[in-house]
C-alpha cells in the first residue's frame, strides 16, 4: 500500500547514528524541511502582479476594524488586536510575484494571539501561506480566497511543509465557511487544533492534500469540497501519499459529514506512521469514489463509517490495523477493475476487493449493511497475517450482517481469521464463489435469515477489570445489556482460550503475563452485537522506581552511548495514579523540550543502589508513550546498568531491530507493552560489556528522529 513506501524511508532514519542526526535536521532546514523559517510575514519582493500590473503594499499591522478597498492591491496583513473585524469586499493581497509557486515566500494573514477575529472576502494569491492562525479562539474567516500560493505537483515521496492555503494551529472553536484555496500543496492544516468548523468550503485540486489533521480532535468537518488532492504523473501507480484528507497522530472524535473526497490519491487516509492513532471518529455520508488507490484508509482503531461512498477506485476500503472498527450501510463497488484503478492487487489471481483488512488486524470487527458489488475479487475481505501464516493474529471476532454481496468474484473471502457471526447477507452472481475460506479459518457461522434493514440491535454493556493479576480469578458482567424491543438475549463469550462460553457471566484465570483479549456476542434472535475488553494480565513484583519513586530519577542526553556537552532535555516526572497497571502508581514522563537525540531516564539519580544480580536473568518493565514526531522512534529501548567504580553495561536491541516499533499485540501501540530484557542478551538483545555482580543504577533510554514532546509511562520496573 501506499504507506508501505513510506516506511523505507524511516527504515533508513532508524539506522542512522546519533551523531549524523542534528546533521541531516541542520541540513534539513536548509533544504526545505525548515520552511517555517520562511513563514514570516509580507513580501519581501513587492514586484508588479503580471496579471493586473499593480503593485502591492507593504505589510500592514491591523488593530481596529478595516475595510480593504478591492480597486487597490495590497501586501500581507498582520491583526494585532482581538475581537476585530477585516472585510476585504474582494481584495487582493499579492504575495512575491513570477518565478514557480514552489518558491513562493511570505505569509498574507497573520493571526497569532488573538481571538475573536472575522475575516471575510479577501482573496490572496502569491504566498508561501495565504493565511496562518496561531494561539486562537472563537475566530471566523467566510468568503475567503487562498488560492495560487505554494504548489508542487512534482515533489515526491515525504514531507514538505505545512503550507499552501491555510494553517491552524492551536486553535479552538473557531469556523471556516465558504472559502476557497485550490492549486496549492495543503488546502488546510489543522495542527493542535480542538473544536473547530471547518463547512461548505471548495479545497479542491491540491498537490498534497485537501485537508490535514495532526493532534486535532472535536472539530465538524462538514459539506466541503475535498476532491483531487492528488500527485501523480502519468504512468505512476501510487501517488506518492498524496491525499484528499489526511488525519494523523492522536486527532481523534472528529466527525466527517457529507464531504466530497473524490478523485485523490486516496479520499480519506488515517494515516499512523509514528504509532499514535486517531480514533473515535466518525465519518458519515462522504463521497470518496474515483481514488487512485483506495477510497478509505485507515490504519487506527475504534473510528466508525456509515454511509460513505468508496466505489471505482483500486480498492473501495482499505483497513488494515484497524480493530474495533464499524462499518454500517456504506457503498463500496467497482473497485479494483482492469478499465479502472486497480494499483496492488493483494488477493488471489491479483484480486482487489470492495472491503479489506489486511496487513494488520481486525479485531470485533462489524460489517453490516453494505454494498459491494462488482468488485474485481472479493465484496468483503478479512484476512490475517500471511507472512507468519496466522500465529500473529487473525482476523478475529467479526460480524457480518445484512451486506449485498453482488457480481465480485468472491462475495466474503476469509483466510487466518477466527470466531466470524455472518447473518442474513445477500449474495448474487458472484462469479467464483460466495464464500470462500481459504485456509486457517475456524469458527465461521452463517445464518440464511432474512434481517430487516431497521431491525433493532441489542443494546451491549460489559462490565469488569482491565487488568488482573496473574493466576486471581476475575468476572465479566453483561447484566446491564437490553434489547429495544424487550426480545430474550443469548450471550457468547470467548476469553482466548478456544471455548465460546454462554451465559450472563463469565469467570476466568489467566496463566500468562501480557495482553489478553475477551469478546462478548449477544443476540436477539434477529440481529447480533458484540463489544470487548483487552485485558492487561500483571505480576507483583518489587519495582524500582515506579510506584512512589518519583523524586529519585533524572533526565541526560547522549549522543549514542556518549552524554552530550550540553543538557537540553528536560523531564517532568510524575506518579500517575490513574494510568497504571502495577502497584499504586506508575512513573509517568513528559519530555519537553526534547533534544531529539538519545535520552536516558536514570534511577536512582544518586547512583547509590545496591541491587545484588546473582539469580537475576531480566529487567521488565510495561510502557505506553506517544511520540508525536512522523518518523517516530529510532531504535530502542536502550538500557544502561552501572555497576561499582564507574562501570556500565549496556544492552539494546541488535543492529536492524527496532523493538520501539515492533510490538506483538496491535493494542500495544496506544496501550501498555511489556518489555522483558534478558541481562545477558539473546537473539534480540545485545549486550555489551560485563553484566555487574551488584548494580548501583540503571538507565532506560529513548530516542527519536525528530524533537517533539516526549510522553511516556513506565510501570512494574524490576530485576527478576
Amino acid at each position: 500500500m501506499t504507506t508501505q513506501t513510506v516506511l523505507h524511508v524511516h527504515d533508513w532514519c532508524s539506522r542512522t547514528p546519533g551523531w549524523l542526526k542534528p546533521v541531516l535536521r541542520t541540513l534539513g532546514l536548509l533544504a526545505g524541511v525548515g520552511w517555517w523559517l520562511l513563514a514570516g510575514v509580507g513580501a519581501p519582493l513587492l514586484a508588479a502582479d503580471p496579471a493586473t500590473g499593480a503593485v502591492p503594499s507593504p505589510a500592514m499591522e491591523v488593530t481596529s476594524d478595516l475595510t480593504l478597498d478591492p480597486a487597490r492591491t495590497y501586501g500581507a496583513l498582520v491583526i494585532r488586536k482581538s475581537g476585530i473585524t477585516i472585510d476585504g469586499h474582494g481584495a487582493w493581497l499579492i504575495g512575491a510575484s513570477g518565478g514557480a509557486a514552489t518558491n513562493f515566500t511570505g505569509t498574507a494573514i497573520l493571526l497569532d494571539g488573538v481571538s475573536q477575529v472575522t475575516l471575510k472576502n479577501i482573496k490572496a494569491r502569491g504566498w508561501e501561506t495565504g493565511l496562518i492562525i496561531r494561539n486562537a479562539e472563537g475566530c471566523n474567516v467566510s468568503g475567503c480566497d487562498f488560492s495560487d500560493n505554494f504548489h508542487d505537483p512534482e515533489f515526491g515521496w515525504g514531507e514538505n511543509g505545512r503550507r499552501g492555503g491555510i494553517l491552524l494551529e492551536k486553535v479552538r472553536r473557531s469556523v471556516l465557511r465558504n472559502n476557497h484555496a485550490n492549486r496549492v500543496w495543503d488546502a488546510c492544516v489543522l495542527v493542535d487544533s480542538d473544536e473547530n468548523v471547518v463547512e461548505g468550503n471548495d479545497f479542491s485540486h491540491t498537490s498534497n492534500t485537501c485537508l490535514k489533521l495532526w493532534t486535532s480532535g472535536r472539530n465538524t468537518i462538514r459539506k466541503n469540497v475535498l476532491s483531487h488532492g492528488i500527485r501523480i504523473s502519468p504512468g505512476e501507480v501510487h501517488a506518492r501519499d498524496s491525499t484528499s484528507v489526511l488525519i494523523e497522530s492522536g486527532s481523534d472524535d472528529n466527525r466527517f459529514l457529507d464531504n466530497d473526497c473524490t478523485h485523490g490519491g486516496d479520499g480519506i487516509f488515517v494515516r499512523v506512521l509514528n504509532g499514535w492513532c486517531s480514533t473515535g471518529n466518525r465519518f458519515e455520508g462522504n463521497d470518496c469514489s474515483e481514488a487512485n488507490n483506495n477510497g478509505i484508509e485507515c490504519w487506527a482503531p475504534r473510528n466508525t463509517f456509515v454511509r460513505n461512498k468508496a466505489n471505482h477506485c483500486s480498492y473501495g476500503f482499505w483497513l488494515g490495523g484497524s480493530d474495533q472498527t464499524r462499518l454500517i450501510d456504506n457503498e463500496a463497488s467497482f473497485n479494483g477493475l482492469p478499465e479502472g484503478h486497480h494499483n496492488s492487487p493483494h488477493l488471489p489471481n491479483k484480486g482487489h476487493a470492495g472491503i479489506v483488512f489486511m496487513f494488520g488486524p481486525s479485531s470485533h470487527t462489524i460489517a453490516r449493511g453494505n454494498v459491494c458489488e462488482g468488485n474485481n475479487g472479493a465484496g468483503i475481505a478479512l484476512v490475517g497475517d500471511l507472512d507468519s501464516k496466522g500465529a500473529k493474529w487473525r482476523a478475529y471476532h467479526w460480524i457480518l450482517e445484512r451486506n449485498v454481496l453482488a457480481g465480485n468474484r468472491w462475495g466474503i473471502y476469509a483466510k487466518h481469521a477466527d470466531w466470524i457471526t455472518a447473518a442474513g447477507n445477500i449474495y448474487r452472481s458472484n462469479t467464483v464463489q460466495n464464500v470462500l475460506l481459504d485456509g486457517d479459518v475456524t469458527r465461521f457461522t452463517e445464518s440464511a435469515v432474512k434481517i430487516p434493514d431497521n431491525a433493532p440491535l441489542p443494546r451491549v454493556v460489559m462490565r469488569g477489570p482491565g487488568s488482573v493479576k496473574i493466576g486471581k480469578p476475575a468476572t465479566w458482567d453483561a447484566s446491564g445489556c437490553r434489547d429495544p424491543a424487550g426480545r430474550a438475549l443469548a450471550f457468547t463469550w470467548d476469553v482466548g482460550d478456544g471455548t465460546l462460553h454462554p451465559g450472563l457471566q463469565v469467570r476466568h484465570t489467566f496463566d500468562r503475563v501480557g495482553l489478553h483479549r475477551i469478546g462478548l456476542n449477544v443476540a436477539n434472535g434477529v440481529t447480533t452485537e458484540l463489544t470487548w475488553r483487552d485485558v492487561y494480565v500483571v505480576r507483583e513484583v518489587v519495582e524500582l522506581g515506579t510506584d512512589g519513586g518519583v523524586g529519585d530519577w533524572s533526565i541526560e542526553d547522549f549522543q549514542d552511548r556518549v552524554r552530550s556537552p550540553q543538557q537540553t532535555s528536560r523531564a517532568i516526572f510524575s506518579n500517575d495514579l490513574t494510568n497504571r497497571l502495577v502497584g499504586k502508581s506508575a512513573l509517568g514522563v513528559v519530555i519537553q523540550p526534547y533534544s531529539g537525540s538519545r535520552v536516558a531516564l536514570n534511577f536512582p539519580k544518586s547512583g547509590d543502589a545496591q541491587w545484588p544480580l546473582a539469580g537475576k536473568t531480566k529487567l521488565v518493565f510495561w510502557l505506553k508513550a506517544i511520540n508525536a514526531d512522523v518518523t517516530g522512534w529510532q531504535g530502542g529501548p536502550f538500557i544502561t546498568i552501572q555497576g561499582e567504580g564507574g562501570t556500565r553495561c549496556h544492552i539494546e536491541p541488535r543492529a536492524g531491530r527496532d523493538l520501539m516499533r515492533e510490538t506483538g499485540d496491535n493494542e500495544a501501540r496506544e496501550g501498555w507493552r511489556l518489555f522483558e530484557i534478558p541481562l545477558r542478551g539473546d537473539e534480540r538483545w545485545q549486550l555489551d560489556g560485563e553484566l555487574p555482580a551488584v548494580a548501583r543504577g540503571l538507565s532506560l533510554g529513548f530516542d527519536s528522529w525528530g524533537a517533539p514532546t516526549l510522553r511516556l509511562w513506565i510501570d512494574g520496573l524490576a530485576l527478576e
